[in-house]
């Protein structure tokens, strides 16, 4: 197999990768851990994940239980996540956070699965880029008499199979992700 196909498997898994991270951060109206992803809270003078000022926990399917390690530091972690677009506002007591994951309404699941789509189609399209810039490469190899016709016209076979391969997964995953969101 070419290593340029090789290169193009490679690169459409990283996509489809990213695109389950991309939609773990998607609220389903139950706790999950990855909703906190991505959030940095400013301690002792630098930005710093949130799960490594404090523990976190989900006590409840629908709440998330933040403990800091130093109480201290409460104030700054309520900042960062209202900071955050997450939509949730945290509740401190003094010794912990709690932060409620209110049940989603049937118009906000529906702007989620649209939201859904929208990234799914994104991350097509990236794959869909990655098969052209590939097959650019192998026009150029063969323009370069590195391959000849046949193997050209092979590999863009490959190209477009792997293609097809990685979009289906994109479009499974979405499948599964608004029937999670749609689930009451």
């Amino acid at each position: 197999m070419n290593e340029v196909i090789l290169e193009t498997s490679d690169k459409m898994e990283k996509s489809v990768e990213a695109f389950k991270k991309e939609l773990s951060k998607v609220r389903t109206g139950r706790a999950s851990l990855s909703i906190l992803d991505g959030i940095f809270v400013d301690a002792y003078g630098s930005s710093m994940p949130l799960n490594q000022v404090g523990t976190i926990t989900i006590p409840e399917s629908r709440m998330i239980v933040i403990q800091p390690w130093d109480p201290q530091m409460l104030p700054a972690i309520e900042k960062a996540i209202l900071k955050s677009d997450i939509g949730l506002n945290p509740i401190g007591d003094g010794k912990v956070i709690r932060l409620n994951i209110p049940q989603l309404t049937e118009e906000r699941r529906k702007d989620l699965v649209k939201s859904v789509r929208k990234v799914a189609e994104e991350f097509r399209v990236a794959i869909r880029n990655i098969r052209r810039e590939s097959i650019e490469i192998l026009k150029k190899q063969k323009k370069d008499k590195e391959i000849s016709e046949d193997e050209l016209f092979k590999f863009q076979d490959e190209a477009q199979s792997e293609t097809d391969s990685y979009i289906k997964q994109i479009d499974e995953v979405t499948a599964n992700k608004e029937k999670e969101v749609m689930e009451v």
